[in-house]
C-alpha cells in the first residue's frame, strides 16, 4: 500500500496516457483471447471514467466488462529488482494480464493494488499490459446495488446509492521497481512530552537480499524538518523518535516532516523509502473532538470525486481548485463520501492542513434505489438478514483494513467512517457492526475515532448501532425530503424534537452533521423563495444552523454537498444532484457567500465548554 516514490533504490514511472479501450457487450473478450491484445483501435485517457467521453447513451450507461491495453517499456537495469504495476484503483473488479499471463486480480474499486510482474516482463523491451475491468453492482461487495438485464439483453446498473456508477481505470497507474528486500510498510503514532513530540514507529520489511535473511540487516529511521535539516534518528524495526520543540501539524498549518527509512547491510544501502508525516494527536473527549488536545469545531463538506468529462477520474487541476474553494469559504474538513479518494487528495490535505473523515465504500447497505427519498419514511428492507451477508462482510472487512493500511499515516485523516446510511433498525445488523468497528480499531495504530453516517431512519429510538460510534454522524434533511417549502417551520420543530431525543440519551459524546442540504438550481432565483431556488437553499441552511447552534454537543457541520455531481437519471434528479454549494464547474452559488460569512466568524473552539 505504500505510495510509489523514487529514491536511491526505487523507481516509479507513470503509465498514464492514452490506452486502447473496448467494451465487451457480447461478453466475448475472455473467449476470444483479448488478454493477448484488444480488437480495434479505440483509445481512451487513463486515469478517467470512461462514461462521459462519448455521445452514445449505451456507452454512458454500459454495465459489464471493459478492457484496457497499453505497452510499457521495462529497462534492463531493473533486472534483479522486484517489478510491479500499481493501480490506484480499478472500479469495481479487475484482472491484469501482462504478455498474456494473468498477473493480478482484485475486488474493491476505490483502493490500490499491485500486479507483481518481475518474472513475466521482458527486460529492455516493450510489454503488453491488458486490464479487464467489471463495473457490475451486487450485494456481495461494496458499494452495494443490483444489476438488471433489460428486455433488449443489455445490462443496467441499479445502485442503492445516489451517485453515478462511474468506473474504469480512474486513478494513476505506475510501473514501479524496488529491491528484493524492501520496506513493505511503516506506521507512526504520536504523543507529546512538553514541547517535544514522541514518534512511536514500526517498520515492516519483506523479501531477502542475496539469500541473507532480512533480520540480519539493520533498519534506520531519520527525520527531517521542512528545511531539510535532520532533527532526530533511531534504529530498529520498532522504536521511538524524540523531536525537540516539535512543530505540530494543525488546522490550516500543514507542517510536514520527512521520514526516511533505510535498510542497510553495514555501509551498503539495500532499500530507502521516504514519506511526509505530520505530528499531531486526535481524540474524542466527552462532547469534544480534540486535535493536539485543543477543541476543533468541524466546518466543511461531504464531497465527491466528480467533475465534467472525466467523471470520477483523478484530475490534478480539479483537486487544486477544490482546495482553493474550501480555503476561500473557511472550511476545515471534508468527508470522503462515499469511498476512499485518490491518494493525491490526502497528500494535498496534508499540505493544506485540511481535516478528513475517511470513509470506506460501504454505501447502499439499505435495499433501495431511492434511499435519499426513503431515508426518513420508516422503510425496512431486512438487509442484514440476506444470505449474501457473510460474503459482503468478508469484503467489507478487507476494504476497511486496506483503507486504514493505505491512509493510516496521513495527518489529515482524523476519523474513519465505516458505513454511509446503512439500515440499523434491525437487530441483525448488530453483530455485523461489531465486527467492522472492531477491525477498524484493531488495525489503526493511532486508534482514531470511528463513526458512521446515519440515515434518517436511524433515530434515537430506532437505531440499534449508534453506540459503536465514538461520535455520531447524522445525515438529516428536515425541510427538504420532508416538510419542505412553506412547511419548514414544522420541519424545524421536528428537527428539534429529534435532537432533544438524542440529548435525553446523555451519551456524553459529540454529534456532527455529515449531510444536510437542498437541491438548488444555480439559475433559479425566486422572491419569495420556493424549493430549488437559491433563496430557499439559504433559508433552509439558516434553519439548520439555528438548530445546530442550540445544542452544545453538536461539534461540526459538513453540508451536502461541496459541488453538484452526477447521479443516475430520474424524476428526483435534474441531470444530477444539485445540492452543491458550488456548481459542478466549481463556481459559487449564493449559499457559498452565506457559508463564508458564517464559517469565518466561528472560532476553532466554537461551543467550548
Amino acid at each position: 500500500m505504500l505510495y510509489p516514490r523514487n529514491s536511491a533504490t526505487r523507481r516509479a514511472v507513470s503509465m498514464d496516457g492514452m490506452w486502447k479501450f473496448s467494451l465487451d457487450g457480447k461478453q466475448e473478450g475472455e473467449e476470444k483471447g483479448w488478454k493477448d491484445g484488444l480488437p480495434g483501435s479505440e483509445m481512451i485517457p487513463v486515469p478517467a471514467s470512461f462514461q462521459d467521453f462519448y455521445t452514445d447513451k449505451d456507452i454512458r450507461e454500459y454495465t459489464g466488462d471493459v478492457w484496457y491495453e497499453t505497452e510499457v517499456y521495462v529497462p534492463g537495469e531493473w533486472k534483479g529488482k522486484e517489478v510491479a504495476i500499481r493501480f490506484g484503483s480499478a472500479t469495481h473488479c479487475a484482472k491484469v494480464y501482462v504478455n498474456g499471463m494473468q498477473a493480478a486480480a482484485h475486488e474493491g474499486g476505490f483502493l490500490p493494488f499491485l500486479a507483481v510482474v518481475t518474472d513475466i516482463v521482458q527486460y529492455n523491451a516493450f510489454n503488453r499490459v491488458v486490464v479487464q475491468v467489471n463495473n457490475e453492482l451486487s450485494e456481495t461487495r461494496i458499494p452495494c446495488g443490483a444489476t438488471k438485464v433489460l428486455k433488449n439483453g443489455k445490462k443496467m446498473s441499479k445502485p442503492y446509492f445516489d451517485f453515478f456508477n462511474y468506473s474504469g481505470l480512474q486513478r494513476p497507474v505506475k510501473l514501479i521497481a524496488y529491491p528484493k528486500e524492501h520496506v513493505e510498510d511503516y506506521s507512526v503514532s504520536f504523543e507529546f512530552d512538553g514541547a517535544d513530540a514522541l514518534i512511536h514507529y514500526s517498520v515492516e520489511t519483506a523479501g531477502i537480499q542475496e539469500g541473507v535473511p532480512q533480520e540480519a540487516h539493520e533498519v534506520f529511521v531519520d527525520l527531517y524538518d521542512a528545511e531539510k535539516k535532520q532533527v532526530s534518528s533511531a534504529s530498529g524495526r520498532e522504536g521511538m523518535i524524540r523531536v525537540p520543540e516539535a512543530h505540530k501539524w494543525d488546522v490550516g498549518d500543514g507542517y510536514l516532516y520527512e521520514i526516511r527509512i533505510q535498510i542497510r547491510n553495514g555501509q551498503e544501502l539495500i532499500d530507502e523509502y521516504s514519506d511526509r508525516i505530520g505530528i499531531r494527536t486526535v481524540e474524542v473527549r466527552g462532547r469534544d473532538i480534540l486535535l493536539n488536545g485543543r477543541k476543533v469545531y468541524l466546518k466543511g463538506f461531504g464531497k465527491h470525486e466528480d467533475s465534467d468529462i472525466v467523471g470520477r477520474g483523478f484530475n490534478i487541476g480539479v483537486m487544486k481548485r477544490d482546495f482553493e474553494c474550501m480555503k476561500w469559504i473557511g472550511a476545515n474538513c471534508f468527508r470522503t463520501s462515499h469511498y476512499p479518494y485518490s491518494e493525491e487528495i490526502y497528500q494535498m490535505a496534508d499540505r493544506e492542513g485540511i481535516l478528513i473523515i475517511d470513509e470506506v465504500a460501504a454505501v447502499g447497505l439499505f435495499r433501495s434505489l431511492m434511499n435519499f427519498a426513503e431515508a426518513s419514511t420508516g422503510k425496512r428492507t431486512s438487509f442484514f438478514q440476506a444470505p449474501t451477508i457473510p460474503e459482503l462482510l468478508a469484503h467489507h472487512l478487507q476494504c476497511v483494513e486496506d483503507m486504514i493500511c493505505r491512509d493510516k499515516n496521513h495527518p489529515c485523516v482524523i476519523a474513519w467512517s465505516l458505513f454511509n446510511e446503512p439500515e440499523t433498525t434491525d437487530d441483525a445488523c448488530v453483530p455485523y457492526f461489531e465486527k467492522i468497528f472492531s477491525r477498524a480499531r484493531e488495525v489503526d495504530p493511532q486508534k482514531r475515532p470511528r463513526t458512521f453516517a446515519m440515515i434518517g431512519n436511524s433515530g434515537p429510538d430506532t437505531c440499534k448501532c449508534y453506540q459503536f460510534s465514538d461520535f455520531l454522524s447524522l445525515n438529516r434533511y428536515y425541510g427538504w425530503y420532508s416538510m419542505g417549502g412553506y412547511e419548514i417551520s414544522d420541519a424545524e420543530e421536528a428537527f428539534r424534537e429529534e435532537m432533544d431525543g438524542w440529548a435525553a440519551k446523555q451519551m456524553n459524546k459529540p454529534v456532527i452533521f455529515t449531510e444536510y442540504g437542498t437541491d438548488t438550481s444555480s439559475a433559479e432565483h425566486k422572491l419569495p423563495s420556493v424549493m430549488w431556488s437559491q433563496e430557499y437553499q439559504v433559508e433552509y441552511l439558516e434553519m439548520c444552523h439555528r438548530v445546530f447552534d442550540s445544542y452544545d454537543f453538536v461539534a461540526g457541520e459538513l453540508v451536502w454537498n461541496f459541488a453538484d455531481f452526477q447521479t443516475t437519471e430520474g424524476i428526483m434528479r435534474m441531470n444530477g444532484n444539485k445540492k452543491g454549494i458550488f456548481t459542478r464547474q466549481r463556481q459559487p452559488k449564493a449559499a457559498a457567500y452565506y457559508f463564508k460569512k458564517r464559517w469565518e466568524s466561528l472560532p476553532r473552539d466554537y461551543k467550548k465548554g
